[in-house]
């Protein structure tokens, strides 16, 4: 039986979130996705393959020093923080990746991966067993050029780039492995609410990479100071919004922000248990 095989066998949904370029906000939204399963009752282990950079680990480590110095249950994934540091890069790498995944997934109804800025064969073993494949993109053309090229003059779409080529091959051995497209989704993060050329040509040009490759594009969260501010403390826009757990009154954006987590999960589509799962613990009324 192959590694993918192995690893299929087992029933837990992998949601996958990946992007070839640093700061498009993948441990932003990898933390914020755990966060709101787990509030609409499900049980999450995340995986973060980034062991260099490890900002999806130290979200976590942020959350769990919070949670000790409020006095809160604040809810806590069960989590590895793994890397090519951690496997030999060849097959018996990747099999003792598969061995991972595999004992999170026999407890767990999903599991969430952040990848890397980068390319390697965990992520792209990871991208090949994604149900859910998760790639947050800035509104601007440095970031679309991982996924596509466009013509200079017209900022029509001319073709793919090497993360999209690398995603559609992924999906094709998963094809192959269990009949399975996995659902990928781009999130269109950091979105201005003004309109603007820019912004129009790079809806276009998704519109046109969308019907090529068959992906969903959605809004995602836009520049909010907020989720900046989260982070420090390991907080979610999901999490109870109440002076005591995140250290100050709260205010109209973290409204603003839980909306926009609640509609990101409703979109992702991840089942009805999860649709209408409710996530404790938030009055609206508090800011």
């Amino acid at each position: 039986m192959s590694t993918e095989e192995t690893i299929r066998s087992q029933s837990a949904h992998m949601i996958v979130v990946g992007n070839e370029k640093g700061g498009s906000g993948k441990s932003t939204v990898a933390m914020h996705i755990a966060m709101a399963l787990i509030k609409s009752g499900q049980s999450v282990a995340t995986i973060d393959l980034d062991s260099r950079q490890r900002s999806f680990t130290h979200y976590i480590e942020n959350r769990r020093a919070w949670a000790e110095h409020v006095s809160r249950d604040l809810k806590i994934p069960d989590h590895l923080c793994l890397g090519e540091n951690d496997y030999p890069k060849d097959a018996a790498g990747c099999e003792a990746f598969a061995a991972s995944i595999d004992a999170l997934a026999q407890s767990h109804a999903f599991i969430v991966i952040d990848t890397p800025g980068h390319d390697s064969d965990l992520s792209r073993l990871a991208h090949s067993l994604a149900d859910t494949l998760i790639t947050p993109l800035n509104d601007s053309f440095v970031d679309f050029d991982v996924l596509g090229t466009v013509d200079p003059e017209t900022f029509g779409l001319t073709g793919t780039s090497h993360y999209s080529q690398m995603v559609e091959e992924a999906r094709r051995q998963r094809q192959h492995l269990d009949d399975v497209t996995p659902d990928w989704i781009v999130l269109r993060n950091r979105l201005s609410t003004l309109g603007s050329r820019n912004k129009r040509f790079i809806t276009e040009a998704l519109h046109e990479l969308s019907q090529r490759l068959n992906l969903r594009c959605i809004e995602g969260l836009a520049e909010r100071v907020i989720f900046r501010e989260f982070y420090p403390r390991g907080l979610t826009a999901v999490d109870d919004l109440d002076e005591i757990t995140l250290g100050t009154r709260p205010t109209m954006s973290h409204v603003t922000a839980r909306l926009e987590m609640e509609t990101l999960i409703s979109t992702m589509r991840l089942g009805d248990s999860v649709a209408s799962g409710e996530m404790v613990g938030f009055n609206r009324d508090a800011a």
